[in-house]
């Protein structure tokens, strides 16, 4: 196993593209730290892999805080604030960034070493430099091909039950394992970019695109007779979105990246993801203001129109991009609410529901009339995933989403155009209920063929928490069933380190939930399967290569947009 994170994959590209414009580190303010060059250079690449997908690269904030050295704005009654990490100073920053905090930033200390945490504190007490860009001709002259189109199987190869195939995040290794979800074997571990944030479907369920926070987006074939990648392209230094066309017609024509820097997304053939066209996101916040990093959040394709949604995080913007004519791109531009990250389908797949975080709000986004639905207030900082889906036996259709700050479950009741649930329309985009939970919540997950609803709450502070999930009966949502301490069923050894129990995913039957334990840099990590009806535990899966596990997703649930 390896033993530190700073040697699992070498991201210099971006490493060195936060540094290019700088000059090697002076103390550009009162109170700030000089770095040696080799000391700046490892800051970097520890900031990348860990801290700039809350913070931004250019630190101005958006899930995370903003960790410039100095900042002022305007509060709400139009009175000047100031802060900035200066103003924090390198013991306070020690203690955050060791301890983590309530608002859902994890514990560094099982991490990073104490000498690593001292050395982010001095880093963010400086000015942070600006990367180059990435043009769209670097975007082509990374792009390859490996397997022809032609060349490429007329049909499945192998005996995989593809439907109930597993995609699961290695985020360490830079790899996804793929796993049958009958034999709970791993059939295939495939190299891809580091720290895979989702892996989407095709609309055919063949192929799977999987995007790294590196930028690197692969596609890989699940009909060859080992499933491998079969094209790849690099579509910046930074992201974390990807998926595919899927309206009548267009069904994986075009692929589409999102990119956090450059802020840009990226148009591609669906089948060999050969660059088309970069579409650049700078521009102004719902609020009138200019904003220099707007990074692309969540993507998903309509099923109603030959679109996809597509989520600026800072500006707070929602473009609907019509894919049915590339050359002549039409766009639809929404104001929400800023701060946009990840979000789901509401039941009927008419509504995209996305948690604007910072702003403690839900956009909801009619892809029907191409208008925002609804702005609904919840508690501190959703962070839904893709949410879950439900029917609550007092407030019918409901859609649910958990929160890294606040100790609650989240539901708000959607539109249904069954006849049954018109006497639920009165509470349509309210918040109609908060479940009882704790802070740290990353991913909600239900099933229709289940009666359950299951959270977990990695983020939290607490070790035992972190390393549990909690579940409900949706019948009774008074209080969970069951809490249930992954770590300890795993029957892996005990550790110092906190092995977070994350992302709750279905079988495409609906009758067993997979939980990642994500383990500590030096400790085994495995995914723990439990049996849905009887929350008992079913199988454990673990084997040296199964280095931190984080992200799983199900073919077919993925391929259906089923939660």
């Amino acid at each position: 196993m390896k033993k530190s994170i700073l040697g699992l994959f070498a991201v210099s590209a971006i490493a060195g593209a936060i540094g290019a414009t700088g000059s090697a580190f002076a103390a550009d303010a009162a109170g700030a730290l000089t770095l040696s060059a080799e000391e700046k250079e490892k800051a970097k690449k520890i900031y990348f892999e860990r801290c700039a997908g809350c913070h931004g690269v250019l630190r101005k904030g958006a899930t995370g805080k903003n960790l410039e050295p100095h900042w002022s704005k305007k509060d709400k009654d139009g009175n000047m604030q100031e802060g900035g990490t200066l103003k924090l100073g390198q013991g306070r920053l020690e203690k955050i960034i060791a301890n983590g905090t309530d608002g859902g930033m994890v514990n560094f200390d099982d991490i990073l070493t104490k000498e690593e945490i001292a050395l982010m504190s001095k880093y963010i007490q400086n000015t942070p430099d600006v990367p180059p860009e990435y043009s769209f001709k670097e975007t082509v002259d990374s792009w390859k091909v490996i397997v022809p189109v032609d060349k490429r199987p007329k049909k499945q190869m192998n005996k995989i039950n593809l439907k109930n195939l597993f995609s699961v995040t290695l985020r360490d290794t830079g790899e996804v394992a793929l796993i049958d979800g009958d034999t709970k074997e791993i059939r295939s571990i495939v190299k891809t970019g580091y720290a895979v944030h989702i892996s989407r479907l095709s609309a055919s369920g063949r192929y799977v695109y999987v995007i790294g926070r590196d930028g690197r987006l692969s596609l890989i074939d699940l009909w060859m007779e080992s499933p491998s990648v079969v094209a790849e392209v690099k579509i910046g230094f930074d992201a974390r979105s990807v998926d595919t066309s899927k309206f009548k017609g267009f069904e994986d024509k075009y692929a589409i990246a999102g990119s956090y820097w450059p802020p840009q997304y990226v148009i591609m053939d669906g089948d060999t993801l050969k660059p088309l066209k970069v579409v650049g996101t700078r521009g102004m916040t719902v609020d009138g203001e200019y904003h220099p990093e707007p990074r692309v959040a969540s993507i998903v394709a309509s099923f109603i129109k030959p679109e996809w949604v597509v989520n600026i995080k800072e500006t707070g913007q929602i473009l609907l991009v019509d894919y049915s004519d590339i050359k002549n791109l039409k766009t639809t531009t929404i104001g929400s609410a800023k701060f946009l990250h990840d979000g789901g389908w509401d039941a009927s797949k008419r509504y995209f529901l996305v948690a604007a975080n910072a702003s403690n709000k839900i956009a909801a986004v009619d892809t029907k009339t191409g208008k925002l639905a609804a702005l609904v207030d919840t508690a501190k900082i959703p962070h839904p995933g893709r949410g879950a889906n439900f029917t609550h036996p007092q407030f019918g259709p409901v859609w649910t989403t958990g929160h890294l700050g606040a100790d609650v479950l989240t539901l708000i009741s959607t539109p249904s155009d069954k006849k049954s649930d018109a006497k639920f329309k009165q509470h349509n985009w309210k918040v109609v209920q908060e479940v009882k939970h704790v802070p740290g919540n990353l991913f909600v997950k239900t099933h229709p063929k289940s009666k359950h609803l299951w959270a977990d709450s990695p983020q939290n502070p607490d070790k035992t928490l972190a390393e549990s999930v909690a579940v409900w009966n949706m019948s009774d949502l008074s209080k969970p069933v069951k809490v249930i301490n992954v770590a300890k069923d795993s029957g892996l050894p005990e550790t110092k380190a906190t092995r977070r129990a994350v992302h709750p995913e279905y079988s495409a039957d609906g009758k067993e939930v997979w939980i990642s334990l994500w383990g500590g840099k030096t400790d085994q990590s495995a995914i723990v399967v439990y049996d849905d009806a009887t929350l008992t535990l079913k199988k454990v899966i673990t084997d040296p290569k199964m280095i931190t596990p984080t992200g799983k997703f199900n073919v077919y649930n993925t391929q259906h947009d089923i939660y």
